[in-house]
């Protein structure tokens, strides 16, 4: 409760400072909207179907380009950190390509699939594949050899060894590697759709584009707050939950 009424205490501080910023005169509405301003555009867009149809559209590419994302970066991970010559040319790649801005995949996907969904995908996919392989080849790595050892003792080996021992132990360090392809992928995708103009949906980094294009600043903050509400919601409801049941659960919590 406690915690509850500070966040909505920061929160409701924000909030008036900004009203109180915007109403000053100092700055011209167009560029500086209000809050109220801000809020009748989220509610007409509510109201007309267009924000939820945004939310809907980029949700489904992200949520697709993320799970291929993890499919082929969690086996990657896994062999990247049981062989010294994967590490050295698949991590190191990964480790490379993971600091390339998401933004730089957006003209090879435009040249490679055209102005198509196809190109949407091929960024998430980029923006998610490296950082699961560098979180899942840190997690297997980080588990103490005894593990192992123990583990063969008992007659455990190859995929037994892997699917029972290693991958579970590795489990707190994975999920915190979906959590943060996850939020390379949420961006990935908000530069696709800021710069991928395609006909077959209208997402939220589309809208935020448009209301740029059209010098309406209240879209544009309007479209930025609706893409961290769904980033905050997605750590809360998500991740969090099961890095705190994980880290508790092997005794991992630091707190």
């Amino acid at each position: 409760m406690k915690r509850f009424a500070i966040v909505s205490g920061f929160l409701v501080m924000l909030l008036v400072g900004w009203e109180l910023a915007s109403e000053s005169g100092r700055w011209s509405p167009v560029l500086f909207p209000s809050v109220l301003s801000v809020a009748r555009y989220l509610w007409g867009a509510m109201m007309d179907g267009t924000l939820f149809e945004a939310i809907r559209v980029t949700m489904q590419r992200l949520l697709v380009g993320y799970a291929i994302g993890v499919a082929v970066g969690l086996p990657l991970g896994v062999l990247t950190s049981s062989s010294q010559l994967l590490e050295d040319t698949i991590g190191s790649l990964a480790l490379g390509l993971q600091t390339l801005p998401s933004v730089c995949w957006v003209p090879f996907a435009v040249l490679w699939f055209g102005q198509t969904e196809g190109a949407m995908l091929f960024v998430v996919v980029m923006g998610t594949v490296w950082s699961v392989i560098i979180a899942t080849n840190h997690g297997v790595r980080t588990i103490p050899p005894i593990y192992a050892r123990a583990a063969r003792t008992m007659g455990s080996r190859g995929i037994h060894l892997w699917t029972m021992v290693m991958l579970p132990a590795s489990l707190p360090f994975l999920v915190s590697g979906m959590k943060q392809g996850w939020a390379f992928a949420w961006r990935s995708l908000m530069a696709a759709e800021i710069f991928v103009t395609i006909l077959t949906g209208f997402g939220l980094g589309q809208l935020l584009h448009y209301g740029r294009e059209l010098n309406a600043m209240d879209q544009v903050i309007g479209a930025m707050v609706v893409i961290v509400l769904i980033g905050l919601l997605a750590d809360r409801i998500l991740f969090a939950p099961w890095e705190r049941f994980l880290h508790r659960r092997w005794g991992t919590n630091v707190r």
